[in-house]
């Protein structure tokens, strides 16, 4: 696949770095106003640098964008002259819906948006997908290039916003959660170093049990509470103090306040 990538920021980079160790590209453009932050790349076989989006367009087939919502209108105007019928079209652009980039462009266009979160920088980023019509059977291009970044996920449009909430800002809710968990590993007598490693990798072995084991938390959570032990006794009581309607609640102030942006 020649690919490009147009913005090469944090994301782009992410991007660019999971393409390369997967070996998904034959050749790749990465685009940046200042290339000297990304000059590295020089280094790998087919990564070509520069300045020039329209250069960039005219030598690939697939378009990931990856600038800011603000910038993203001029920069479809601009390169429009060079788009032809092989472009797959990839956005991910928060809150920029299929139609306005059809508006722009052309609804014939095959068009994906793609919202994946930061942990796309370690590989291990859950994205959701959606398509327009036209970009229903180049589906699977996009799959194959998210799936060496983590997990992916085909969604309905209308509820990108949601999973915007559920994933990205997901990231964040769960690390205020290790965050607590290791305060209060902290008071029980471990220092903050240790209690973040305990922490953290405890995070990661009960999403994993889930992940690879395909059960419900509630069966995970059955298989290590016992009548009258700690982890029952310290279940209800974080329950009795909101936890879980306290994270409901969290996710859908998100959810309320990601559509009124998405309203302005």
């Amino acid at each position: 696949m020649k690919i490009a990538i147009i913005g090469t920021g944090n994301l782009g980079l992410s991007i660019a770095k999971g393409l390369i160790i997967n070996n998904t590209y034959t050749d790749l453009y990465l685009t940046k106003r200042n290339l000297d932050p990304i000059r590295e790349f020089e280094e790998y076989k087919s990564v070509f640098l520069t300045t020039d989006n329209k250069e960039a367009v005219k030598n690939a087939d697939i378009l990931i964008f990856a600038v800011q919502p603000n910038q993203f209108d001029s920069i479809l105007y601009e390169i429009k002259p060079q788009l032809h019928e092989n472009h797959v079209i990839i956005s991910t652009i928060t809150g920029f819906a299929i139609s306005r980039i059809e508006d722009q462009i052309d609804e014939d266009f095959p068009v994906v948006r793609a919202m994946p979160n930061t942990a796309i920088s370690v590989g291990k980023s859950m994205t959701c997908l959606c398509t327009n019509n036209s970009g229903k059977s180049k589906l699977p291009i996009a799959e194959a290039i998210f799936n060496g970044l983590g997990t992916s996920l085909c969604i309905d449009e209308n509820l990108m916003q949601a999973a915007t909430v559920l994933c990205a800002s997901g990231v964040a809710f769960w690390m205020r959660l290790i965050r607590a968990t290791t305060q209060g590993g902290v008071q029980m007598g471990f220092d903050a170093d240790v209690a973040l490693k305990m922490s953290m990798h405890t995070a990661m072995g009960a999403a994993s049990l889930l992940i690879e084991a395909g059960t419900h938390p509630e069966e995970e959570i059955d298989r290590v509470t016992t009548p009258r032990g700690c982890t029952i006794t310290g279940l209800n009581e974080m329950e009795h103090q909101g936890l879980s309607s306290s994270l409901i609640k969290g996710l859908n102030a998100s959810f309320n306040k990601i559509n009124e942006i998405a309203k302005q």
